[in-house]
């Protein structure tokens, strides 16, 4: 397997007279957590479409495993795994048949004890002999995510994987994210929820009406987004007003004694207002960093909300 689990060059991808995916280019490092975000109609699904040889691209390359998915689509098909927002599980199955049905239909399921194994991981073991029916959703979407591990894929495409769970199972879901990652298993997420992306990539993409508006980490997303600045408090009105003085674009809070000064947020524009307030023999009691969040960085970069659904 190549450094990068997925390559994708140039994707274009229309329907009709539709343009919806308008020269796609990223890359995703094996072992990672890659997440896309974009408002309705952004292409998000069209984009895990393509990747995961669903649909079938008009241009570009795209290499997922180290294989083309237009002349390989087989063999990144036998490297991947697909989870949707819906979890597909067969109701009237219990949780243990469900798992072995996937055993059986798979090729690649060698282990012998995989469906214990995975009804472990899942914490799945006392409810295995159950009706999928009477599972909650928390507890469907982790026996299709296990479903989808039968194989060992290298590569898991999660299309909105906790869509409707409650907090505790969403949290659930991401320590079992981090644990596969751990593994050297590789994520690429989509997600409505941006505390999710904040919390479980390593890099982030948005896309917005077919194209790519911004990729990076979170924390140089929001070092792109004005609103950064570093916070400092004093502990006198006098010490407040002589570092007004320096600093003239800052805007203060008299009730705190402190000051905020715009920054990018990096180590050299810190270093440089430390400087300065040093050069005058000024001392702040406590100085902090402040970014803007996920919220700030998608709103400013695609004109919408947080409700970035998916479609």
């Amino acid at each position: 397997m190549t450094s990068s689990a997925i390559e994708v060059s140039g994707l274009r991808k229309a329907f009709k007279d539709k343009v919806v995916l308008d020269g796609i280019d990223l890359e995703v490092p094996a072992g990672t957590v890659y997440s896309l975000l974009g408002p309705n109609g952004a292409g998000k699904t069209t984009t895990v479409n393509v990747l995961t040889t669903l649909a079938q691209a008009d241009a570009g390359t795209v290499r997922v495993a180290g294989y083309d998915v237009a002349t390989d689509a087989k063999a990144v098909r036998a490297a991947i795994g697909v989870t949707g927002q819906f979890a597909a599980v067969d109701e009237l199955l219990t949780g243990q048949e469900n798992l072995q049905l996937m055993v059986d239909l798979s090729r690649s399921a060698t282990d012998p004890g995989i469906v214990t194994e995975l009804l472990e991981r899942f914490e799945l073991i006392e409810s295995a002999q159950k009706p999928a029916s009477t599972y909650s959703g928390g507890m469907r979407r982790k026996l299709d995510l296990a479903m989808t591990l039968v194989g060992t894929p290298r590569i898991i495409f999660l299309d909105e994987p906790t869509t409707g769970l409650d907090p505790r199972s969403r949290r659930t879901m991401w320590a079992i994210i981090r644990d596969l990652v751990a593994d050297g298993v590789t994520v690429f997420l989509t997600t409505q929820y941006l505390e999710e992306a904040d919390q479980l990539a390593d890099r982030i993409a948005v896309l917005d009406q077919g194209r790519l508006v911004a990729q990076g980490t979170a924390e140089e997303l929001k070092r792109q987004i004005p609103g950064t600045h570093v916070r400092l408090r004093f502990t006198s009105v006098d010490e407040l007003d002589a570092a007004a003085r320096l600093f003239t674009d800052a805007s203060r809070d008299d009730d705190a004694l402190a000051l905020r000064v715009p920054s990018d947020g990096g180590t050299k524009s810190l270093r440089n207002v430390l400087d300065r307030l040093d050069e005058y023999s000024l001392s702040a009691e406590e100085f902090s960093v402040h970014t803007p969040d996920l919220d700030d960085v998608f709103l400013a970069l695609t004109g919408h909300t947080t409700e970035v659904g998916a479609r």
